[in-house]
Order: structure tokens, then sequence, then C-alpha cells
């Protein structure tokens, strides 16, 4: 009952105080974004979210062949941590979508399509880990860190990573 009359009393005083126009209410409201706003935001990362897997495994694929290795189930399983059926599912999808095609006996290979993603993955990989650090961060934790960042990162902000390590500078561009 004590904790139901404290609720009441805050709602009701920050009420008072917004219709009296109290600078200090203002202050400590939050300010929400517009809807479309917001919901682009939330739409972005939703998106970036589908993608991550593909690009990863069309990544990976890239690195193993580039290597000279065959992009085998099993490689791909072992370097991802998963499950050699989990793998089987998704190569049934980057094939449906036309990113890989497979042989029989002979693994996996990225069509033109996988490897133009692979290289556009790869690219922003290295400019969210040298913007990482050039910030200072380690270079593993840098590493960690673009594996998972370069996914979510919008094509504004890494052309202002670039600008920022091309002048040396972190000030804010103005617009």
């Amino acid at each position: 009952m004590k904790m139901l009359l404290l609720r009441f009393l805050i709602r009701y005083s920050s009420l008072t105080m917004l219709l009296r126009g109290d600078p200090q209410l203002k202050e400590r409201q939050p300010v929400m974004p517009d809807v479309e706003s917001q919901s682009e935001g939330f739409r972005h990362a939703r998106e970036a979210r589908r993608n991550v897997l593909i690009e990863d495994y069309v990544e990976l694929i890239d690195d193993l062949l580039t290597e000279g290795q065959e992009a085998r189930q099993v490689d791909i399983a072992d370097r991802l941590g998963v499950s050699q059926p989990t793998v089987a599912k998704m190569l049934v999808r980057l094939e449906a979508e036309g990113f890989v095609t497979r042989k029989p006996y002979r693994g996996v290979f990225l069509t033109e399509a996988g490897i133009a993603l692979a290289e556009t993955v790869r690219a922003r990989h290295q400019l969210v880990e040298e913007f990482l650090l050039a910030l200072g961060v380690d270079a593993v934790t840098a590493r960690l860190d673009a594996e998972g960042m370069e996914h979510f990162v919008s094509d504004a902000t890494l052309e202002a990573f670039r600008r920022a390590l091309k002048t040396g500078t972190l000030k804010p561009q103005q617009f």
C-alpha cells in the first residue's frame, strides 16, 4: 500500500511540475525520437541480424578457399563452433540464395554473388578493426569486436570511420 501511494505521489508531482512548466522536469524527461526514426532504427537492426549468419558463413568459406583449403562442411562447423547439421542447413539456404554451389565429395564454392559479398564483409571488418585500433583498443579485442560490429554499422558510419582514419581526427562533422 505504501508503494502504491509513493508511486501516485511521484506521478502526481511530476504531472504538477509538467503543468507548471517546471524546468527541472524537462531536464529529467527522456527525449524519445519520433516514431518513424525509432522504428527505422529497429528495422535496420533486425535486417542486420538476419544477414549476420549469411555474411559469417560466406566470409569463412572465402577465407578457407583463399588459403588453398577446401571449404568442407566439417571444417566450417569446426571454425564456427557449431554442429555439422547446423552447417548443412545453412548451406542449403546459401545455395538457395545464390551465394554458394556444392559439389558432391568436393566441398563448397562461392558464386560470383558470394565472392562479392565476402569481399564487402571483409572490407567492412577491416575498416572497423582499423578504427578500433586507432582508438587504442588492443588487437585481440579489436578483432573480436569488429567481428560483431561489422554487420551492424551503417555505410554512413563506415564513411565516418574512413574519414577519421584518413584525417586523423575524431571531431564530429557538421551537416
